[in-house]
């Protein structure tokens, strides 16, 4: 309907696989590369689990188009089957022939050695198999045993027959059950899938918008949208396609040539109507609020964030304890309110002043009211301290860079800085050594943001709204979302990702790189990314505790640089800094 109005070819957001449309984020490509170890480590059973919508079948379907040749493939997309019709269904898979009807009664026993007799021809004339059965988490206690006891038959160097196992977030529940504990101790590779960043749904949407005809210069779907609709969205990629369809439409009966904020919220009214998981969580959120965990929060109105009132916050700790005043931390609300301006680019409001008015209560290191505070000041995020733009500002600022306005990550790519988006624990931070942009999770309704400057083994030092804080690793833990931003600077020309059969200028330098660390004589320029160089490239991200699939990516970028010594930002925290945290 709204297609000729937009000077689009066809509907973007579809949530038809179509295989023009497929867009494979970080997560996606990790998934994947999970499935493909998971085939090639000649193990049992490989785990794919995620949220509905996030994007398990487009991984399965890149599975599928690049197993091996030698490699034949069962798919079953209803597995709510009797041990029986599993069995059945695997036979019809692989085009097992059966004994005639007439022979006898078919038992459990007639198909299964039916299989094994299939599996060892198949290995007899070097061929895998590879079972897939998708919406796993259907399956029940009797049929996944079944299924573990298919997988016993193997070699000295493998088993005959793989299993993987896609499905919901409850089937790592049910894996974990003690009746099924031997089957999960045969799972060789698992992956998550989580949602998108917001960076990544800015991608998903503009790529989906350029297949279906979009022109960048004048988007239905402009970018600064991209973090109210992955607020919305949840980072979801199924919901992303509902709500931008919603939102098109919308669009085009208000005649308007692009979406706006209050389509956009419209939209999301009418799509995920009955969702009210916001104000339970703000309800979930007050026993905290009273014990003096944050200082104020925000909570989520139809077009913009209101802070809450300061007397909310006067509730003294239920044990009767009054809470001790933290004046470093009253110092950093206070900054905060002077650092936020009144519009972020997302659209969210707060007033300053309102922000710096507000008083800081002191914590203990887990955020729970009446346990014991450290030496240090307790660590706290005043309401609103500070939004994703203007701590990745903050970040750029390091590299020597001032940012115009406008997206930040867009902004630095004119730069020749690049965003790196993602999911990482604090220790794969540690690793990372590079500043990055935190997501905490203070608030549930809104999340916080922080810089991470200074991570040691026992501490680590933020910068929030400005001003410098110390805070336990313990503490720490317990606030950070898990997902965080860094930037990093590569060679102009240089691809995303490099890998096998690659060639250019970042493989000359990707191979002279190496050659300098293993000492190895200066390679030729313009060749290929052979075998020989990629099991060299796998060596050296085994080494670096980097995920070892022979493609260079961001992060492997990151550690030849550092150990090159080229100058850049990197994590730094003072041991006296660290054992003052640590209340030493």
């Amino acid at each position: 309907m709204y297609t000729q109005f937009f000077n689009l070819k066809q509907s973007p957001f579809s949530i038809a696989p179509d295989p023009r449309y497929l867009f494979m984020s970080e997560r996606h490509r990790e998934a994947l590369a999970h499935l493909l170890y998971g085939v090639g480590g000649g193990g049992g059973f490989v785990l794919l689990t995620g949220e509905i919508g996030a994007g398990k079948t487009t991984v399965c379907r890149c599975f599928m188009e690049q197993i091996p040749d030698n490699c034949k493939l069962g798919y079953i997309f209803n597995p709510k089957l009797s041990v029986e019709e599993l069995l059945l269904s695997v036979c019809d898979e692989f085009r097992i022939e059966l004994a005639p009807q007439g022979a006898g009664a078919v038992s459990v026993k007639t198909y299964v050695d039916a299989i094994n007799r299939y599996l060892l021809a198949s290995h007899a004339q070097a061929c895998n198999n590879v079972l897939i059965i998708d919406e796993a988490q259907n399956l029940s206690a009797d049929v996944l045993e079944q299924l573990r006891l298919l997988t016993n038959l193997e070699t000295s160097e493998r088993k005959l027959l793989q299993i993987i196992l896609i499905g919901q977030p409850e089937l790592r529940a049910m894996l974990a059950r003690p009746e099924l504990e031997q089957l999960a101790q045969r799972v060789i590779a698992r992956y998550h899938l989580g949602s998108l960043s917001t960076a990544e749904t800015g991608s998903y949407v503009e790529h989906r918008l350029a297949v279906a005809g979009a022109s960048s210069a004048a988007a239905p779907l402009p970018r600064r949208l991209m973090p109210l609709l992955h607020q919305l969205s949840k980072g979801v990629p199924r919901r992303i396609n509902l709500l931008c369809d919603r939102a098109l439409l919308g669009a085009y009966v208000e005649n308007q040539p692009q979406v706006t904020r209050g389509i956009l919220r419209k939209a999301a009214a009418e799509v995920f109507a009955g969702e009210r998981a916001a104000k339970p969580a703000l309800r979930r959120y007050w026993p905290y609020l009273a014990g003096g965990v944050l200082a104020g929060a925000l909570i989520s109105g139809a077009a913009a964030w209101h802070l809450l009132p300061a007397s909310t916050l006067a509730t003294p700790p239920a044990d009767g304890k009054p809470a001790v005043a933290a004046k470093p931390l009253a110092g950093a609300a206070a900054g905060a309110g002077a650092a936020v301006g009144a519009t972020t680019t997302g659209g969210n409001i707060a007033s300053a002043n309102r922000v710096g008015a507000v008083a800081a209560s002191a914590v203990g290191p887990g955020g729970v009211p009446g346990s014991a505070v450290p030496v240090a000041p307790a660590f706290m995020v005043g309401a609103g301290a500070a939004d994703a733009e203007a701590v990745l500002r903050q970040l750029a600022a390091l590299w020597g860079l001032t940012l115009p306005d406008g997206e930040p990550c867009q902004m630095a790519a004119k730069m020749n800085l690049r965003c790196l988006q993602g999911k990482a624990t604090l220790a794969e931070l540690r690793r990372l050594d590079r500043p990055a942009l935190l997501v905490l999770n203070d608030n549930p309704a809104a999340p916080h943001y922080a810089l991470l400057i200074g991570l040691s083994d026992k501490a680590a030092t933020l910068s929030v709204a400005g001003r410098q804080q110390n805070i336990a690793l313990a503490a720490l833990e317990q606030r950070y979302a898990g997902e965080y931003s860094t930037f990093w600077r590569a060679p102009r020309g240089w691809r995303e990702q490099v890998g096998g059969g690659d060639h250019g200028a970042d493989v000359d330098w990707l191979a002279r790189r190496l050659a300098q660390l293993y000492g190895l004589k200066k390679p030729l320029e313009g060749q290929p990314l052979d075998a020989a160089l990629q099991q060299r490239l796998r060596e050296f991200q085994q080494a670096q505790q980097l995920k070892a699939d022979g493609v260079a990516g961001p992060k492997t970028f990151i550690r030849l640089n550092q150990l090159g010594g080229v100058a850049e930002p990197r994590l730094l925290l003072s041991a006296s800094a660290a054992d003052v945290v640590a209340g030493k």
